[in-house]
């Protein structure tokens, strides 16, 4: 398969805000993830070797199969960055560049580092090196075609989350499991169950290798291909949805079934403009928040159903 790199410099006195906004972009006409550019960014001695060269620029880079749809993104795509230019005076440039799958798969782990996201648990890509420090847990990971390195703040919001909520030899369930990163976080920190659903066979067959990677037995895991979930079996003490805010009001909907007796809920993925439609959601469907984290203008919730 063929694949289109689509890189997206900007100028803005707010850069944090504007990588948030353009990566939203991305997700907007689907696609998965996102790597960053940053000028500051300085991987440190230890990880030298290999390393990117530092760039001069802010950049937000998606990859997009170059498919029947590739022009409507496109179009859709630069829509979008000449209107937050209009309105938040943010200066972006796009420029295309054609990939083979191989490249496309190598092309962005120049950026992907070892980086802890909780008190505990330090994402390492499997190219990488790292030496563990007392009370960190290691996850081997290689997002593949599923793309999810647990960098981004919406995934190290839900692991931090996870973190706080697991219980041992609890059931937990992931839904949009993408390259499986939640649920590798869930084994590590005490999980006896795993379940994890995804719409994309790619994303499960992904998820089902970091799995074998990270040496969990596969008598612990149930994959399965679906829409949120459907064809789940069974009860989970803790649940986690790391999606959009739009997917999350219709999970919420129906997610009943699948949570045991005070189970919690764990929402990612919202945009805080979007945190009212998610509110007042959570609420008509008789959940109420017991939690919420905040980074980079993206909000990750704990929910329960009111009374439990």
């Amino acid at each position: 398969m063929k694949w289109m790199e689509a890189k997206i410099t900007f100028d803005s006195l707010e850069p944090e805000t504007a990588i948030s906004l353009i990566s939203d972009f991305f997700i907007d006409i689907g696609q998965q993830g996102v790597c960053t550019e940053t000028p500051e960014f300085d991987p440190g001695l230890d990880w030298a070797d290999g390393a990117a060269p530092l760039t001069e620029h802010y950049a937000v880079i998606g990859y997009m199969p170059a498919n029947a749809d590739l022009a409507e993104r496109c179009r859709l795509l630069e829509g979008k960055l000449v209107n937050i230019n209009h309105k938040l005076h943010i200066n972006c440039r796009a420029t295309y560049r054609d990939l083979d799958e191989q490249d496309w798969a190598e092309s962005w782990k120049a950026f992907f580092y070892p980086i802890k996201v909780s008190e505990k648990i330090v994402i390492k890509p499997t190219w990488r090196e790292h030496i563990a420090q007392p009370g960190e847990i290691i996850i081997d990971i290689d997002p593949g075609m599923a793309f999810g390195t647990g960098t981004h703040p919406t995934t190290a919001m839900c692991i931090r989350l996870i973190e706080k909520y697991i219980q041992k030899d609890a059931a937990f369930l992931d839904i949009g499991t993408g390259s499986g990163i939640l649920l590798l976080a869930a084994e590590k920190l005490g999980a006896s169950r795993l379940a994890g659903i995804d719409s994309d066979d790619i994303a499960v067959a992904v998820a089902s290798e970091n799995l074998i990677k990270n040496q969990v037995p596969a008598k612990k895991i149930q994959l399965i291909t679906g829409s949120l979930v459907d064809g789940v079996s069974g009860k989970f003490q803790l649940v986690a949805a790391n999606i959009i805010a739009e997917v999350i009001v219709k999970l919420l909907g129906c997610v009943r079934p699948v949570l045991a007796d005070n189970a919690v809920l764990i929402c990612s993925g919202i945009i805080e403009k979007k945190m009212d439609l998610v509110s007042a959601e959570i609420t008509r469907q008789g959940f109420e928040t017991i939690d919420m984290i905040t980074q980079e203008e993206w909000v990750a919730l704990a929910v329960q159903l009111t009374g439990t």
